[in-house]
């Protein structure tokens, strides 16, 4: 299992939340999202290692600006 932690901005609520888990649990191998909407930390867990220019364009896909931390 790899685990991968990025920080996402301007989430301000839990729709925000449930909107950056749904984008990133649908990128291949990802088996848990976890988002603490104080910070704005996003891990990431995969069965296999991701791109994480994928997992950086699922988050704002979601409409939040991420960097991998």
């Amino acid at each position: 299992m790899t685990t991968a932690t990025f920080t996402a901005t301007g989430m301000t609520c839990q729709h925000c939340v449930a909107s950056v888990t749904k984008e990133v649990s649908e990128l291949p191998h990802v088996t848990a999202v976890a988002v603490d909407l104080p910070t704005g930390k996003v891990t990431v867990d995969s069965d296999a290692p991701l791109s994480t220019e994928d997992v950086i364009a699922a988050i704002d896909k979601a409409g939040y600006p991420a960097t991998v931390n």
